[in-house]
């Protein structure tokens, strides 16, 4: 049976919090967690990273679609995509959680605490971390550094994975029946995949095929 949740409070007393969504499957659990907190929150939805752009069309829809289901301000920032791949040059080859990971973590948070500084939110945080894919520390450095460019702004580095938080994740998203994507985002990540795949006898990605599913058994 998953655990309860925890009563959240965020820090410093603050009385709202920005958070960084990635995607609906990952923002679903740490949003309902907001929410029965009674923890004031907006959506910013900063991920110029997707490729391509179909998939990133998805990707925020539904995370749009969730958001308004339960009235929660969603603010749909640039796909400055030319910008993504100029910090991502020299990097292509990097692996997965590598240097390149780090860069993209960095530009999507400066942007989300950019935001937060000029609109009066004093603490940011992101949904990204509740996936058992990613690396908590590098998320949770890449989120300290970004708000340490303003005064009075700190990055809340809680564990969204915790006390049932990851199993409720993938529960919220059968429920939902949100997209399933396949792979990180970027068009390396997709690169990568679908060479692994294919390696292992099984077919490429197909883009806005694959949902979660209330009758299913996938994680």
């Amino acid at each position: 049976m998953t655990k309860q949740r925890e009563k959240l409070q965020l820090p410093d007393h603050a009385n709202k919090l920005l958070l960084h969504s990635c995607c609906a499957p990952c923002s679903g659990e740490v949003m309902e967690a907001l929410i029965e907190s009674e923890i004031d929150f907006s959506i910013f939805f900063y991920n110029p990273n997707i490729h391509p752009v179909k998939e990133y069309l998805i990707r925020k829809e539904e995370n749009i679609r969730f958001a308004e289901k339960h009235h929660i301000p969603f603010i749909d920032c640039d796909y400055d995509t030319d910008n993504w791949f100029a910090r991502a040059k020299g990097m292509e080859d990097e692996p997965e959680k590598g240097i390149r990971c780090t860069m993209c973590f960095d530009m999507r948070f400066e942007r989300t605490a950019l935001y937060a500084h000029e609109h009066g939110f004093k603490v940011i945080s992101s949904s990204l971390g509740i996936s058992r894919w990613k690396n908590m520390k590098q998320i949770n450095d890449c989120g300290i550094r970004a708000a340490s460019h303003y005064p009075d702004m700190m990055y809340w580095d809680y564990n969204w994975r915790k006390n049932g938080g990851a199993n409720r994740m993938i529960e919220i998203s059968k429920r939902e029946e949100f997209y399933q994507q396949e792979y990180c985002g970027c068009v390396y990540s997709l690169r990568d995949t679908n060479r692994w795949r294919m390696s292992n006898g099984r077919d490429r990605i197909k883009l806005g095929v694959k949902f979660y599913s209330a009758m299913s058994d996938e994680s």
